[in-house]
């Protein structure tokens, strides 16, 4: 195999919304693989929440996802410069860089609500007035834990998150062939998603690639067999996918 082609006759199924697919797909395609796209959640619009309209008149906004961020920032022409923003990941932190938003709080290492909480400038909140921008109903944590610290807290919703209507045959197809080697998911609700779309006994029998350590205990309550933490960056399940498809060459 070429070293510049490490992922050659490899098919990985990447279930991201397709919106957000498309940087990952690219990256196992460069890298010799076949990218499926098999977006697990549609992601519909919704109207603007009611907390943009009076956006300076936070402390601090936190962006749960890169779709957060491109929803909000879709109505905000110019970032208040009184406003913190934070994100859970670096790919919301990029996105919101994208649209001029700088000195965003990000945790360097994991990418779930636990890491954002552990940053020093979250630790004292009191008198704080927090927004949360997310779609539709989440993890509770993040809110709950920023209000014990002090903060006022409010959730605003920026788009819905719901059941992907993606017709799974074609996928299945190619895995009856031996066509399929490996899925990535990228949270509990996409892998719950997947597992709805095309059963569980499908879960036991591929490599799951997940974000963290909690998306990996839930793919093993579906029977996931061989399940990789591989980190929430493109890079880093870039770099996973290449490390165990080389130690079984």
């Amino acid at each position: 195999m070429a070293t510049d082609q490490p992922l050659a006759g490899r098919g990985i199924v990447v279930t991201r919304p397709r919106e957000l697919a498309g940087a990952l797909a690219a990256a196992i395609e460069e890298a010799g693989g076949t990218a499926i796209l098999f977006p697990t959640i549609a992601i519909e619009d919704v109207p603007p929440p009611d907390a943009l309209r009076h956006l300076d008149s936070y402390d601090l906004a936190v962006f749960v996802s890169p779709t957060a961020a491109q929803k909000v920032m879709a109505h905000v022409p110019q970032w208040p410069t009184r406003v913190r923003a934070a994100a859970i990941g670096s790919g919301s932190r990029r996105e919101l860089e994208r649209h001029g938003v700088h000195g965003v709080l990000v945790p360097e290492e994991g990418a779930d609500s636990e890491a954002l909480l552990r940053l020093p400038d979250l630790q004292q909140m009191r008198g704080k007035r927090v927004v949360i921008f997310r779609g539709g109903a989440g993890r509770p944590l993040l809110g709950k834990a920023l209000t014990s610290r002090g903060a006022t807290v409010q959730y605003a919703e920026c788009y819905r998150r719901t059941l992907s209507s993606a017709d799974p045959g074609p996928m299945l197809e190619s895995w009856s062939r031996g066509g399929v080697h490996a899925v990535t998911v990228s949270s509990s609700e996409g892998l719950d998603n997947f597992v709805t779309l095309i059963g569980e006994k499908h879960v036991e029998t591929i490599p799951l690639f997940v974000p963290h350590e909690r998306v990996a205990a839930r793919a093993r309550e579906h029977g996931a067999k061989e399940v990789v933490v591989a980190g929430a960056a493109d890079t880093a399940v870039l770099e996973r996918l290449v490390a165990y498809f080389h130690e079984r060459a």
